[in-house]
């Protein structure tokens, strides 16, 4: 750690007026938080892309949401290996753990994960082949481009960003403990893109076999 530096200035700035403001104003709700843990309602994973901010859409307070997020906001398929697996271990504690309700898997537009693994299937994105842990991940949604095989060419990458939502689901019910806890009716399931740009959300209904906007 030879090689640390000092923490941005205007970080600092941020902090030192959260804390004479937001938490000041509600000092006595952290402590509370702090002492008695966490019991957050939902599980949401989501892409890690700096414009995805899912407590403002839903409005979320501290501890009401558990929140994973990863490169697209993927699923990866249950692989109990023994190998290092972070987007599963938060899985497996959302539900086995602080019994979740709910577990959200959101994808959004514009999407540079989604786009890499199109790029990457059309042998257009070298720097994604071998030894890419990008590259490796993005493979995840490789069940998904046949989904899109018939779109039109200018909707091909949106509908690989819905794509992704339903590859996800699919692998999270092949977890024994989610899908024993959806059948026991204490865990749902839902899928969900948000358009960035027009502040909109669609929320996948099976029903219809599509995504229907809220």
């Amino acid at each position: 750690m030879d090689r640390a530096r000092p923490l941005p200035e205007y970080l600092v700035r941020r902090y030192h007026g959260w804390k004479a403001t937001t938490y000041a104003e509600s000092a006595n709700w952290y402590r509370r938080l702090a002492e008695e843990g966490q019991r957050p309602r939902a599980m949401v994973i989501s892409c890690c892309d700096s414009r995805v901010h899912v407590t403002s859409i839903f409005g979320a307070d501290e501890g009401e949401f558990f929140i994973h997020r990863n490169i697209a906001g993927l699923v990866p398929p249950y692989q109990p290996d023994g190998d290092l697996h972070g987007t599963s271990a938060a899985i497996e504690y959302a539900v086995t753990a602080l019994n979740v309700s709910h577990l959200l898997i959101m994808s959004h537009s514009k999407c540079g994960g989604v786009a890499a693994c199109d790029a990457k299937a059309a042998g257009k994105a070298p720097e994604l082949e071998k030894g890419s842990f990008v590259g490796n991940w993005i493979d995840i949604l490789k069940p998904g481009l046949d989904m899109v095989k018939d779109a039109a060419e200018e909707d091909r990458l949106t509908e690989l960003e819905k794509a992704a939502v339903l590859v996800s689901m699919k692998n999270l019910m092949g977890f024994p403990f989610v899908s024993e806890a959806v059948d026991a009716g204490t865990l749902s399931v839902h899928g969900l893109w948000n358009d960035i740009g027009a502040g909109l959300l669609e929320v996948w209904d099976p029903a219809k076999n599509r995504f229907e906007r809220i």
